[in-house]
C-alpha cells in the first residue's frame, strides 16, 4: 500500500499555493530570498536521488539554508509540498501533438508519457492519486489527456474511465519495476544469478508431478524473460491488452450506430 497521498494536508492552504493565490503567503518580515518554485525543486531533487523517505521539513530548511520555522512560512507541512511536487512535474510533462494520428497511437503516447514521468520522478509512482492535486499541472495534464480519447464516441464518463484504467496500468508497472530494480540492488544480484543461485534447492524440494502445470510454464517464461518476471515486457504485452480492451468499448459504440444516419439503431 502507498504510504503517501495527495490532498491529504489542508485543502485551503493546498489549493492557494499550487494555484500561487496571493492570499497563501504567510510570511512575515523580510524574504530570506525564498520562494514556493525553489522549495518545490530542491524537494523534487532531494525525492528524485534518495525518496520520498528522505523528504522531512527539517532536511529541506537544511538543503535550503534556513531554520525549519523559516520553511513553514513557505509550506505549511510535507502533505502539502508533496501536493506541489506532484503538480509541478505534471506541469513539466512533455505534450505529445498527436492530432490527426488513429486513437492508438494518441491513447500509446499518453501511457509513454505518464512511463517516462515515473522514471524520471520514480518517488511519483508510490504516491496515491485518488485524490489528485487538482493544481494547474494536474488540469493541464488531464485535459491534454482526454483528448486522446474524444471523439471515439464514448461518453464522457467512459472517457474519464478508459483514462483511469489505462493511467493506473501504467503506475502499477512503474511500482513493479521499482521493486524489481529494489530486489537486485538489496540483493547484490540480477534476477538470472538469483534464479540459477536458488535453482538446485528448488530442484530438491519441488515436486513436478505434482505442479506440472506451472513447472512447464514457468520454464517457458524463464527461458523467455531470462527471469520470472521482466518489467519491459509487462508493460509491452499489458499495453497492448488495455488497447484492445478500448478497442472492444470503442467497437460497440460503432456497431450500435445507423451508418446512414449517425443516429444509434433501434434495438432488435
Amino acid at each position: 500500500m502507498p504510504t503517501e497521498r495527495t490532498s491529504s494536508g489542508d485543502p485551503a492552504h493546498t489549493l492557494q499555493l499550487l494555484w500561487r493565490d496571493s492570499s497563501s503567503d504567510r510570511r512575515r518580515g523580510p524574504r530570506r530570498g525564498l520562494s514556493i518554485d525553489a522549495v518545490v525543486e530542491t524537494a523534487t531533487a532531494v525525492a528524485d536521488a534518495e525518496g520520498l523517505e528522505a523528504l522531512t521539513m527539517r532536511r529541506m530548511a537544511k538543503e535550503l539554508g534556513v531554520v525549519p520555522m523559516t520553511l513553514y512560512t513557505y509550506v505549511p507541512g510535507k502533505a502539502e509540498l508533496l501536493d506541489l511536487m506532484l503538480d509541478a512535474a505534471y506541469a513539466r510533462m512533455p505534450r505529445t501533438d498527436t492530432t490527426g494520428q488513429p486513437w492508438r497511437h494518441r491513447v500509446t503516447a499518453i501511457a509513454e508519457e505518464n512511463k517516462a514521468l515515473f522514471d524520471r520522478h520514480p518517488w511519483a509512482a508510490a504516491v496515491s492519486t485518488v485524490r489528485p492535486p487538482l493544481g494547474p499541472g494536474q488540469m493541464s495534464k488531464y485535459e491534454h489527456e482526454l483528448s486522446g480519447l474524444d471523439g471515439l464516441g464514448l461518453s464522457d464518463v467512459e472517457m474519464d474511465n478508459c483514462l483511469t484504467y489505462l493511467l493506473t496500468f501504467v503506475q502499477a508497472c512503474a511500482r513493479a519495476d521499482a521493486d524489481a530494480r529494489a530486489a537486485q540492488q538489496d540483493s547484490a544480484l540480477n534476477d538470472q544469478q538469483w534464479w540459477e543461485l536458488n535453482a538446485p534447492l528448488l530442484t530438491r524440494v519441488l515436486d513436478e508431478n505434482a505442479y506440472p502445470t506451472a513447472v512447464r510454464v514457468g520454464a517457458a517464461a524463464g527461458a523467455a524473460h531470462s527471469s520470472a518476471y521482466d518489467p519491459a515486457h509487462a508493460y509491452s504485452f499489458g499495453l497492448q491488452r488495455v488497447l484492445d480492451a478500448f478497442a472492444a468499448l470503442i467497437d460497440r459504440h460503432e456497431t450500435t450506430t445507423s451508418p446512414d444516419t449517425g443516429a444509434p439503431e433501434p434495438p432488435p
